[in-house]
C-alpha cells in the first residue's frame, strides 16, 4: 500500500513538474518572440528612415540604443531561459557563462540608462525657452551619440569585475551565497560580498529610477500646465507645434511607468532574496521574467506611440503590397 501511494505521489509530482515546465517554456517563448520582433521592427524602421532622410532625431537615436540593449538582454537571458525550459541542459561552459552574464548586466544597465536619458531629454525639450534650457537642448541634440557612447563605456568598465563570480559549475563550491542564473551561477564566498554586490547594483537602479521619476514628474507638471494654456486656443499654429512635443512626452511617461512597475516587482523580490542563504530556482525564474519583460514589452509602447514609426511602417507595408501585386500581374 505504501509503495502504491508513493508511486501515485511520484506521478503527481512529475505531472506537476511537466505542467510548470510547459508554462515556463510558453511564457519565455512569447517574451522571446515579442521582444525580438518588436525591437527588430524599431531598428529596421529607423535604419530605413536614416537612409531616406539622412538623419535621426535625438529621441529616435535613444530609441535605437534602447532597442539594441533590449535585443542583447533577450538573447543573453530570455533565449537561454527558454532553452532551459524546453529541456536543453549544460549549454554553457565557464567562459561562455562569463560572456553571457557580462553581456546581460551591461545591456540591462544600458536599458535603464537609456530610459532615464529619454525621460530627461524629453523634460528638457518641453522646458521653457530660457537661455539655460535652450543651451541644454542644443548640447543634447548635438552630442546625443557621444553621451550614449560615454554611458556605454562607463557600464563596460563598471561590470568588468563582476564576471569573476560567474561559473557554469556549482559543484566546486559549498558557498551558500550563490545565485542561479539559467545555466550559470554567481558564487559569492562571503555574506559581505553577497550583500555589497546586491546593494551596489540595487542602489544604481534606484538612482536612475529616481531620475526617471523626477523627469517624469516635471513632464506631468508641464502637461497639466499645457492643457490649461490651450483652452480656447486649439487652432493656433504655435500650440499645434507644441502639441507634438507633448504627445511625445505622454509616450515617455508610459514607457517610464512600465519600467518602474516592472522594476518595483523585480527589486522587491531581489531585496527579499538578500535575506535568504539559498534562493530557490523558481524565484530566480520569476525575477528573470520580470527583469526581462521590459525589454520585450517596451517596443510595443514605442511603436504604438511613435508617429514616425507608424508613418514609415505604413509606407513600407504599402510598398511591399504594391511589389507583390505587380509580381502577380
Amino acid at each position: 500500500m505504501l509503495s502504491i501511494g508513493s508511486a501515485k505521489l511520484s506521478k503527481l509530482v512529475l505531472k506537476s513538474s511537466r505542467s510548470e515546465s510547459l508554462t515556463d517554456s510558453l511564457g519565455f517563448f512569447l517574451l522571446l518572440m515579442i521582444g525580438i520582433l518588436g525591437n527588430l521592427h524599431i531598428l529596421l524602421n529607423f535604419a530605413y528612415i536614416k537612409i531616406i532622410e539622412k538623419k535621426l532625431l535625438p529621441t529616435n537615436i535613444i530609441h535605437v540604443a534602447l532597442s539594441l540593449a533590449n535585443l542583447v538582454i533577450i538573447v543573453s537571458r530570455i533565449l537561454l531561459q527558454f532553452l532551459k525550459a524546453i529541456g536543453v541542459q549544460h549549454l554553457l561552459d565557464d567562459t561562455m557563462c562569463k560572456i553571457f552574464v557580462y553581456s546581460y548586466r551591461v545591456s540591462r544597465a544600458m536599458s535603464i540608462c537609456m530610459t532615464s536619458l529619454l525621460s530627461i531629454h524629453q523634460s528638457v525639450l518641453i522646458a521653457p525657452n530660457s537661455r539655460l534650457w535652450s543651451f541644454l537642448k542644443q548640447q543634447i541634440a548635438k552630442n546625443i551619440l557621444v553621451i550614449i557612447i560615454l554611458i556605454l563605456l562607463i557600464n563596460l568598465i563598471i561590470y568588468r569585475n563582476g564576471i569573476m563570480h560567474a561559473t557554469s559549475n556549482n559543484n566546486s563550491t559549498t558557498s551558500p551565497y550563490t545565485l542561479q542564473l539559467v545555466y550559470c551561477y554567481m558564487v559569492y564566498f562571503t555574506y559581505h560580498t553577497y550583500i555589497v554586490n546586491g546593494a551596489t547594483f540595487a542602489s544604481r537602479d534606484f538612482l536612475f529610477v529616481g531620475m526617471m521619476a523626477m523627469a517624469s514628474s516635471y513632464i506631468v507638471y508641464a502637461l497639466v500646465r499645457h492643457a490649461k494654456s490651450i483652452k480656447g486656443k486649439r487652432s493656433s499654429d504655435k500650440v499645434q507645434g507644441r502639441s507634438a512635443e507633448f504627445k511625445a512626452s505622454r509616450a515617455v511617461i508610459l514607457l517610464v511607468t512600465l519600467y518602474v512597475l516592472l522594476f518595483g516587482f523585480d527589486n522587491s523580490m531581489w531585496i527579499y532574496t538578500l535575506t535568504l542563504t539559498n534562493v530557490r530556482p523558481d524565484m530566480n525564474e520569476i525575477r528573470i521574467a520580470l527583469a526581462c519583460s521590459y525589454s520585450a514589452l517596451s517596443p510595443i509602447v514605442i511603436i504604438a506611440t511613435n508617429p514616425k514609426l507608424q508613418q514609415w511602417t505604413k509606407l513600407l507595408y504599402s510598398k511591399v503590397l504594391y511589389w507583390k501585386q505587380s509580381r502577380n500581374m
